[in-house]
C-alpha cells in the first residue's frame, strides 16, 4: 500500500436521512427550540432509560447548569482530573466554587480514587469524573467514596439534602452510547452531561444534552423546569409555550443564561440517533483491527470492551513506550507528512495558562504528565474506510520503528 492518503482525524458522519431532517426543518418555519427538540430528548431519556432529558447547545452549558441546580457556588470544592480537557473544570470556576485538581492513578487516564478520598472536605459539593475516550471511569468505586463520606457533608440546598452526600456529575462528553456493568452511562452517575460537538461520535454540529437519575423527595419534572429556567434567560414558557392561544405572557424568574438548542441541531440529532447503533458497532470493528495490530508491538492502548464496560469507542489513544515528548511530536509530524492526522488527549489542565494562574503546578501532577507526554491519538471515525484503517495503521508502524 504505496498511494498516499489523506485522512482526517474526526470529521462528522453526516448522511442523508440527517440533511433531510434538517431541510424539513427549515421548511417547518420552527427553526428554534421546539418540536424536534423536545422530541430527541424525549428519545435520549428513553435510550439511556432516566425520566428526563434536557438538550443544551453543548455539554459545557450542560454540566454548568447540573452545577446550578445542585446549588452549587461561592465557598464549595468540586473535584475532576487534572488529565482532561477544560470544560471538566471550568464550569466549577463559573459557578464560584473552588476546583480541586487530582492526578490520575500511576499507569492510568483514570483519576487516582485515592486521591480524590483524601481531597475531600466538608465544603465537597461534587466529583465530576471523566469517561475518557469513551471509557467509563470507576463509578462503583466513586459512590463507595462518597458513601463513606456522608459523616462530614453539609447540604446546602434542597436537592443537596435530598442526595444526602457529594453529587457524582459525569463528564460524559466522550461517552454517550457507552455502558458500565449493563447500564447505560446517563444512567449511572447523579447527572451525566453529553456532547454532541461536530467532532463527537454523535453530533448536532454543537449542542449536549444532560441527564439525571432520579433523587428520592425530587420531583424530575420539578428538575427539568430549573433547567429551562436557567438555560432560556429564566424565562418561564419557552417559544413554543407562548405558540398556544392566548398564551403571550410570560415571566422572567431569574437573570439566568441562554443556551438552549435549537430545532435544526435537533433535527440532526434524530436521525444520529436512529443510525447510532451501528456507528458504534462500526466503531468497535475498527478498534478491534487497531488492537490486534499494535499491542502485539507493545503499544499502550485503552481498554475499550471489558467486562466491566462498554466503551462508546470515541479515542483511539495510544502511548509508545520508551519516547520523550520531542519524540512523540515528531511521530505526529511524521504521520501528518504520510497524509494521516493525528491529536493528543489530552495536555494536561495544571499546564495551561489558565490553570497556571488559578496557582496549578505540573508538578504537582506527575502521573498525568507522564501519560501525556508519549501519547499519540489515531484516527478513528465512521467514516474511514477498512482500507484507511490499514493505511494508518501500517505508517503508523513506519513511524515507530
Amino acid at each position: 500500500m504505496n498511494e498516499k492518503m489523506n485522512i482526517s482525524f474526526a470529521p462528522p458522519d453526516i448522511s442523508e436521512f440527517e440533511i433531510q431532517e434538517v431541510v424539513e426543518a427549515l421548511r417547518s418555519g420552527w427553526i428554534t427550540t421546539g418540536p424536534r427538540t423536545k422530541k430527541l430528548e424525549a428519545n435520549i431519556a428513553a435510550w439511556v432509560g432516566v425520566e428526563k432529558c434536557v438538550c443544551l447547545n453543548s455539554q459545557t452549558a450542560c454540566a454548568e447548569l447540573a452545577l446550578r441546580v445542585l446549588g452549587v457556588g461561592e465557598g464549595d470544592e468540586v473535584i475532576t482530573s487534572a488529565y482532561t480537557y477544560t470544560a471538566s473544570a471550568s464550569v466549577i470556576d463559573h459557578v464560584g466554587a473552588k476546583i480541586v485538581l487530582v492526578d490520575t492513578q500511576p499507569d492510568s487516564f483514570e483519576m487516582d480514587y485515592d486521591a480524590v478520598e483524601a481531597a475531600i472536605t466538608e465544603k465537597t459539593k461534587a466529583i465530576i469524573p471523566v469517561d475518557l475516550g469513551g471509557v467509563p471511569c470507576d463509578y462503583e468505586r466513586l459512590f463507595a467514596i462518597v458513601e463513606s463520606k456522608k459523616g462530614i457533608f453539609k447540604p446546602n440546598s434542597d436537592i443537596q439534602s435530598a442526595l444526602g452526600r457529594i453529587a457524582i456529575m459525569a463528564d460524559a462528553a466522550h461517552s454517550f452510547g457507552a455502558m458500565y456493568r449493563g447500564k447505560m452511562i446517563g444512567n449511572v452517575a447523579d447527572f451525566s452531561s453529553f456532547s454532541f460537538h461536530a467532532v463527537k461520535n454523535f453530533t448536532t454540529a454543537e449542542g449536549g444534552a444532560l441527564t439525571w437519575k432520579t433523587i428520592d423527595g425530587i420531583d424530575d419534572a420539578h428538575m427539568y423546569k430549573q433547567l429551562q429556567l436557567l438555560s432560556l434567560h429564566g424565562q418561564s414558557k419557552d417559544a413554543l409555550a407562548k405558540t398556544q392561544l392566548g398564551a403571550w405572557e410570560y415571566d422572567i424568574a431569574g437573570t439566568y443564561y441562554k443556551c438552549n438548542m435549537t430545532d435544526i441541531a435537533a433535527a440532526i440529532g434524530l436521525k444520529q440517533l436512529e443510525r447510532y447503533p451501528n456507528m458504534l458497532q462500526r466503531r468497535k470493528e475498527i478498534i478491534k483491527e487497531y488492537d490486534a495490530a499494535l499491542e502485539p508491538l507493545g503499544i499502550e492502548t485503552l481498554p475499550h470492551y471489558t467486562d466491566m464496560c462498554q466503551s462508546s469507542g470515541h479515542l483511539y489513544i495510544t502511548r509508545v513506550p520508551n519516547i520523550m515528548l520531542e519524540q512523540r511530536n515528531e511521530i505526529i509530524i511524521k504521520m501528518a507528512e504520510r497524509g494521516v492526522a493525528c491529536n493528543v488527549h489530552y495536555k494536561p489542565l495544571p499546564m495551561h495558562t489558565a490553570y497556571k494562574r488559578l496557582g496549578f503546578d505540573i508538578e504537582d501532577y506527575p502521573n498525568a504528565y507522564a501519560r501525556f507526554a508519549n501519547e499519540i491519538t489515531l484516527p478513528l471515525h465512521t467514516c474511514l474506510k477498512n482500507d484507511e484503517v490499514e493505511y494508518v495503521i501500517e505508517q503508523y508502524k513506519k513511524c515507530l520503528f
